[in-house]
């Protein structure tokens, strides 16, 4: 029997989060969210279960409403870095999710590097 391909989505969804969660050593996560529209990112603290800080394509301030390519992603990773530096976060890890490292995914992670986080 054939797996749909959402099965198979948050398989890898669930294999990523427990390869993180192994390595997790307190650090903070960077997870992300891309749907046909838009992409999200928040910096998560899983030990207290909080939200510290979030970028999305939703945002007027970033000018890429509605969204979703690879522009749009870099500026999602640059607002998430800055307002990760803002909190004093330097460093967390990158939760992909389910979704495969490349186009908008590597865009937002290889921004927030350049904007100083450390993933």
């Amino acid at each position: 029997m054939a797996n749909s391909k959402l099965q198979l989505f948050q398989k890898r969804r669930l294999r990523v989060r427990n390869k993180l969660r192994k390595v997790n050593n307190g650090k903070l996560r960077l997870s992300v969210h891309r749907s046909n529209k838009n992409i999200h990112a928040q910096l998560i603290d899983d030990v207290q279960g909080i939200t510290l800080a979030y970028a999305s394509t939703l945002e007027k301030d970033l000018g890429v409403i509605g969204k979703n390519n690879v522009d749009a992603a870099a500026k999602v990773g640059s607002a998430i870095a800055e307002r990760a530096k803002a909190k004093g976060v330097e460093e967390a890890y990158f939760d992909r999710g389910g979704f495969l490292y490349h186009g908008s995914i590597k865009a937002l992670a290889d921004a927030a590097r350049e904007g100083g986080l450390k993933l």
